[in-house]
C-alpha cells in the first residue's frame, strides 16, 4: 500500500522561511565551515540527545543552551536537532516516523513537527544539527539546517554519498560500526566529488540531479574495535590517513555512543582527555546531553507516552543541561 503525502514545496509554503532566519542560517553554516577549515578559531560543541521525542521539552531546553551558549563566545554551540535514526533491529525511529509515539507512523505530522522546531529553533538564532538517512525526507527541512551528520550505518552507503555531495552545508561522517575509518575516508572522497543520480525535486517530480560537490565534508571518530577512539595517538594515525588522501578539513569527536561506552558521565572524562591532548588537528566534540540526567526506556507499541518522565532521553543516556553547563565552561577556560 502506497498513501500520498503533501510534497516537499507544499510543506515548504505552510512553513516558510522567513529572511532573517534564512540570514542566520546562512550564516551559521559558514561559521562552522571556517572551524571546520580552522579559519575560525572557536572550538565547536554539538549538544543534545540522540533523538527528540517532544516538541516542548526539546523548545525549553533549545531556550536554555542559547542563554548558555552566550556566556562563551570561543565556542561556537550547535543544538543536535535529531529526527531520524537508522537501527540494527525494529525500534522507534524517531519523531519524524512516529511523532506520536505509539507506532501509528503519523509520518506527515512528524515532517510538519519538524520542519517547525528547526525554524522556531533559528529564530532563537541557535544553530541546528541534523543527522540524515532518508533522503527522501531531507527535501522538507534541508533549507534550515547549519550542519549534517551520517552515522556510521549508513556511512558506506553511495546514496547517502551522492545526497551528501550536492549539501549546502558541512556534512560529517562516523567511522564505521567495526571503527574501521578507511570507509569514513572514501567517504569524504566520495562527497568531494560532482554526482549524477536519480533523485526527487521539491515537487515531488522525479528528475536527474547534477550536484557539485561539498568540500567540508569530514571525519567524526566514535569507536574503535571495541575500544575508544579519541586518544592522541589515534587521532594522529587519523590525521595522517586524511593528508595520505589529500583531505584538509579536520576532525570531530563523538564524545558518547562508545567512545563513552555509553555512560553519560564518562562523557566528561573523554572531553578532559580531549583538552589535555591541545591537539589543534580536533576542532569539536559531540555530546549527549537533555535537560535531565539519565535515560528511560519506552517501547512505543506497548508503553503510554504519559508516563514518560519529562526533559529524560528515551534512548542514550545524556547528561543534564547543568552538567553540560559546566563542561562548557572546562572547554571554554582551556582555550584561554
Amino acid at each position: 500500500m502506497c498513501q500520498k503525502i503533501f510534497s516537499p514545496k507544499q510543506l515548504k509554503n505552510q512553513l516558510p522561511l522567513q529572511e532573517e532566519q534564512k540570514q542566520f542560517i546562512n550564516q551559521s553554516r559558514w561559521i562552522i565551515k571556517n572551524i571546520i577549515s580552522k579559519k575560525d578559531s572557536r572550538f565547536l560543541v554539538i549538544v543534545w540527545p540522540c533523538s527528540i521525542h517532544d516538541i516542548q521539552q526539546a523548545l525549553e531546553y533549545a531556550k536554555r543552551l542559547k542563554e548558555i551558549s552566550t556566556k562563551y563566545p570561543n565556542l561556537y554551540v550547535v543544538m543536535r536537532t535529531y529526527f531520524e535514526k537508522p537501527r540494527t533491529t525494529v525500534w522507534w525511529k524517531w519523531l519524524i516516523q512516529d511523532p506520536n509515539l505509539d507506532c501509528s507512523n503519523d509520518i506527515e505530522k512528524g515532517l510538519f513537527l519538524a520542519r517547525n522546531l528547526l525554524i522556531e529553533v533559528a529564530k532563537m538564532e541557535l544553530p541546528s544539527a541534523s543527522e540524515l538517512l532518508e533522503p527522501l525526507q531531507v527535501e522538507y527541512y534541508q533549507d534550515l539546517v547549519c550542519y549534517g551528520a551520517i552515522w556510521a550505518r549508513t556511512t558506506e552507503s553511495q546514496v547517502h554519498r551522492e545526497m551528501a555531495s550536492g549539501l549546502d552545508f558541512a556534512v560529517g561522517f562516523k567511522n564505521w560500526t567495526d571503527g574501521n575509518v578507511d570507509v569514513a575516508i572514501n567517504w569524504i572522497l566520495s562527497s568531494n566529488l560532482s554526482h549524477t543520480f536519480l533523485s526527487i525535486d521539491e515537487n515531488w517530480q522525479v528528475c536527474k540531479k547534477t550536484t557539485q560537490w561539498n568540500k567540508y565534508s569530514h571525519i567524526i571518530l566514535r569507536w574503535w574495535a571495541n575500544w575508544p577512539n579519541y586518544d592522541s595517538d589515534f587521532v594522529k594515525e587519523t590525521f595522517e590517513k586524511l593528508n595520505q588522501a589529500w583531505i584538509s578539513t579536520w576532525i570531530i569527536i563523538d564524545a558518547s555512543h562508545w567512545n563513552s561506552g555509553k555512560k553519560a558521565l564518562n562523557q566528561i572524562k573523554v572531553v578532559e582527555n580531549i583538552l589535555e591532548q591541545k591537539n589543534k588537528n580536533v576542532v569539536w566534540v559531540m555530546i549527549e546531553s537533555n535537560i535531565n540526567f539519565w535515560n528511560q526506556s519506552f517501547n512505543p507499541c506497548k508503553d503510554k507516552k504519559e508516563d514518560l518522565k519529562y526533559g529524560i532521553s528515551i534512548t542514550d543516556e545524556c547528561i543534564s543541561l547543568a552538567q553540560t553547563e559546566q563542561l562548557l565552561d572546562k572547554i571554554s577556560k582551556s582555550m584561554s
